[in-house]
Parts: C-alpha cells; sequence; structure tokens
C-alpha cells in the first residue's frame, strides 16, 4: 500500500517538471585555471621548437655529472619479528570450580580466567581470614598489587531475599474505601 502512494507523489506532473528543468539555461561553467590553458599554446610550433631545442650550456653541466651509487650494506634488525611473540609465554592450568564448562583450560600466568576471578572474589568475601590477598597472589601465580586492586574495585553480587513478614505486611494493609 505504501509502495503504491509513494509512487504517486513520485509521478505526478512528471512531464511538466521535466520539460521545466529541460527549458532552464545551462548554467555557465566555472572559469578555468590558467595552467589548462598552456596545452591548448603547446599546439603552436614555437613552443614545439622551445621544448627540443638543445641547450648547449646545460648540456656541458650534464657532461660534468658523475654519478656513483652503491647499495648499503643489508642489515638484519633485530625486531623483525615485533608481530610474532618472541619468547614462548609460560601457561598454568586453570583452578576448575563448578562452571568448568564454562572455563578455559590454560591462562598465561599474570593473569586469571573470568571464572577464576569470579571464583576468588566469592572465596574472598566469605572467608576474607583464610583467602587473604597473599595467598590468592601465591594461588593464582598474580602479583599481589594487582590482587589488591581486584579485591578493593570487584565486589561479586549478593543475593537477598526479604522475609516474607514484610511482604504480609504490605499485602495486609487495606485500601481505604471513599465515601
Amino acid at each position: 500500500m505504501g509502495g503504491r502512494v509513494t509512487r504517486v507523489f513520485r509521478n505526478f506532473n512528471v512531464e511538466n517538471r521535466a520539460s521545466r528543468e529541460i527549458s532552464k539555461e545551462k548554467p555557465t561553467p566555472a572559469p578555468r585555471h590558467r595552467t589548462a590553458r598552456l596545452d591548448a599554446m603547446a599546439d603552436s610550433p614555437e613552443i614545439k621548437e622551445e621544448v627540443l631545442r638543445k641547450d648547449d650550456r646545460f648540456l656541458t653541466l650534464l657532461k660534468d655529472v658523475y654519478v656513483e651509487s652503491r647499495d648499503p650494506p643489508v642489515r638484519v634488525k633485530d625486531g623483525g619479528g615485533e608481530h610474532l611473540p618472541s619468547k614462548q609465554e609460560e601457561k598454568r592450568l586453570t583452578k576448575l570450580g563448578h562452571l568448568e564448562g564454562l572455563d578455559v583450560k590454560k591462562v598465561p600466568k599474570g593473569k586469571i580466567s573470568l571464572v577464576e576471578a569470579l571464583t576468588l572474589l566469592n572465596n574472598h568475601k566469605l572467608q576474607p581470614q583464610i583467602w587473604t590477598a597473599e595467598k590468592i597472589a601465591a594461588e593464582y601465580s598474580l602479583e599481589l598489587k594487582e590482587v589488591n586492586s581486584l579485591l578493593e574495585f570487584f565486589i561479586p553480587f549478593t543475593v537477598q531475599e526479604f522475609p516474607k513478614e514484610s511482604k504480609k505486611a504490605i499485602t495486609s494493609h487495606k485500601p481505604k474505601k471513599l465515601t
């Protein structure tokens, strides 16, 4: 339906609009740059003669020039494979929890997987005396400074359930009757 409506408006008065555009005066073109006029002058015989004429003074100067070229010695760059790792990274097996199907199996040392991060944050939250920053750093091969930042700035979510009494208190409230 929408296509029909747009087609009607698009085709409305097409012939008159087309004839109006055709009857308009053509706009004058922008003036050309003077370098474009040189192409027209290149056809003249004086310019061709000037181009083909040899200048003896320039020829003698050209004969005095002696060019000797030598390739520089080939150097091998030390960092030739910058996009490739220069040494093999040490990897460690992850401490798989109950979500082992979602976790990666090997992680570079100094890093942790997402499941490990959630596990260590939860362990620290539940038992902060046992899971201290030093123990977490030793357990997961991390730096102590990074573990302290992780424990300070990342907190796992807590699920809170409201007691049923408060729900009853809300539902037991009877609305006032309007008189």
